[in-house]
């Protein structure tokens, strides 16, 4: 993993978190853990800039403030817990030159091969989880910001998931994810977090 800075949060403060502070290494994986309404999604929408908040946020070197809120959201991507759709089919909510790339992955995570002529709302839980993580991970974010990306799957698709999120590290991706599972963390993360009202301390 390389040890390059990604992301550098200090004194983050917004609706029910704060002041948080944190720094995300190139090729990390952080998991934060908590209790149901402690914090983790909303801290997780605040580094996305989704949230009103305040404190110095940095990526890469750049200051927050300094790149427009659509290219930082791109650059620092949220994958909720549950995506939204906005079109009928599947393959309507990714870009042509996008398509191969999509459907490679699909195929990783375990996905039909006709998914993506699918329509939405004839799909599972765990099929749209695993679609939004696609439709995120062909934008090639520097930063993936993860809310419970696995809860609605088993563990062979978990197993995919995180394998693939693995993958992803190693392109220098840095991960952020907020796990109920305490086994995913060990698995997955470098370091693992807890957030208690709103503050974050170590595991």
């Amino acid at each position: 993993m390389s040890q390059s800075q990604l992301l550098s949060v200090e004194e983050l403060n917004g609706f029910g978190v704060g002041p948080v502070s944190i720094a995300l290494a190139a090729g990390e994986r952080l998991a934060i853990m908590g209790a149901s309404g402690a914090g983790k999604s909303l801290l997780l929408r605040l580094l996305a800039d989704l949230d009103p908040g305040e404190g110095k946020v940095i990526l890469a070197g750049q200051p927050r403030e300094t790149i427009a809120a659509p290219s930082w959201r791109r650059r620092v991507m949220l994958v909720p817990a549950q995506a939204g759709w906005w079109a009928p089919t599947v393959e309507a909510h990714f870009e042509l030159s996008m398509m191969e790339m999509a459907v490679t992955m699909a195929a990783r995570l375990l996905l039909p091969p006709d998914i993506m002529k699918r329509e939405v709302r004839v799909l599972s839980t765990g099929e749209r989880q695993r679609l939004a993580l696609v439709r995120a991970w062909v934008r090639r974010p520097e930063v993936l910001l993860l809310d419970e990306p696995t809860s609605g799957l088993d563990p062979t698709a978990t197993a995919a998931v995180e394998a693939l999120l693995v993958e992803c590290c190693g392109e220098g991706v840095g991960i952020v994810m907020v796990t109920h599972d305490a086994m995913q963390a060990r698995r997955m993360a470098d370091r693992t977090f807890t957030m208690d009202k709103g503050r974050l301390g170590a595991a």
